[in-house]
């Protein structure tokens, strides 16, 4: 998500350096090409001659000191763990000038829960970005020591980088948009954790009658699954059973590696997932799959002593 940011701000004429906790992270950053990075705009966002300029305005670095240096505002997007938050904006806190804002992408967290571990209370807003592939909307959503002038601040440059902003009145987890798609994560994991449906089929409803191009699992691919499960698992712990198993449900993909989109391998397998086939929606080629075994294992001529042409149908 922070590249999708950082790719966001530049295009709109920021200069955006990029410091990531993994080596691994920032060299693949650093290796970004025009091809590469198109992907991560919106499709019609940005001509591809114009991408050159774009990655012109952006550096990369493994030093944080280099990263901070005459920085006006960070964008953080570390692993939803409050604690480890807390960390890296007081590292950041040491190294950027007083001026320097802090601003984190968290999903689920509100700032409140880390802002004084960052050095900068006054200084903290949650400025959370959706898909940037596929939407504009941002939140804005200040804790309540935030300053409001910074609040206006942070307003002001969601909108310069052209994205409609959600203003938040108060401190809420999940914001507005991740409050109700959360409630459509546990009941999809539920019914999935249960076995009451197999995962394409809980995609397919939920894609047939409100007429979206992904289901509940298809996002959480787009989302990671990684950052779900940390999400379920922190939350999980003052509640029931169920929530456990969801959290559970996730794990195994995690451990697996199968982390979504970014990993190529998630619910679905990427970059052409079973989703966008023309026949997902209406279940052909399951429907075609589950006849041909069910011919093979079930003989009507020998116990019926005729076949489907011979029987009377009426309808």
């Amino acid at each position: 998500m922070g590249q999708q940011i950082g790719l966001q701000c530049a295009m709109y004429g920021y200069d955006v350096v990029f410091y990531d906790l993994s080596r691994r992270s920032w060299t693949r950053r650093r290796g970004a090409s025009p091809s590469s990075a198109h992907g991560t705009f919106q499709a019609d966002a940005l001509p591809k001659k114009n991408l050159r300029n774009t990655l012109s305005r952006i550096s990369a670095t493994p030093d944080p000191e280099k990263a901070a240096q005459d920085v006006d505002l960070i964008s953080e997007s570390v692993p939803e763990d409050p604690e480890l938050k807390g960390k890296v904006f007081a590292r950041f806190h040491k190294l950027c000038p007083e001026r320097t804002i802090f601003t984190t992408n968290t999903s689920m967290l509100v700032p409140s829960m880390f802002a004084e571990a960052t050095g900068r209370p006054e200084k903290l807003v949650a400025f959370h970005f959706h898909d940037l592939r596929a939407n504009n909307i941002a939140d804005v959503m200040p804790h309540p020591g935030t300053a409001p002038e910074v609040t206006k601040l942070v307003h002001d440059f969601a909108v310069s980088i052209g994205q409609i902003v959600i203003l938040l009145h108060r401190e809420n987890s999940g914001y507005v948009f991740n409050t109700m798609l959360s409630s459509l994560f546990t009941s999809a994991l539920t019914l999935a954790s249960r076995n009451v449906a197999a995962i394409e089929d809980i995609d397919r409803s939920w894609m047939g009658v409100m007429h979206t191009s992904m289901g509940p699992f298809g996002i959480m691919d787009q989302v990671g699954i990684s950052t779900v499960w940390i999400i379920t698992d922190y939350w999980q712990e003052d509640r029931d059973a169920q929530a456990q198993a969801n959290a559970d449900f996730l794990k195994q993909y995690v451990e697996k590696g199968h982390l979504g989109f970014k990993t190529n391998q998630g619910f679905y397998s990427y970059p052409n997932p079973a989703y966008t086939q023309q026949d997902f929606l209406s279940g052909a080629e399951k429907e075609k799959k589950m006849i041909s075994q069910a011919t093979k294992e079930y003989d009507y001529k020998k116990s019926f002593g005729l076949t489907f042409r011979e029987m009377p149908l009426k309808i």
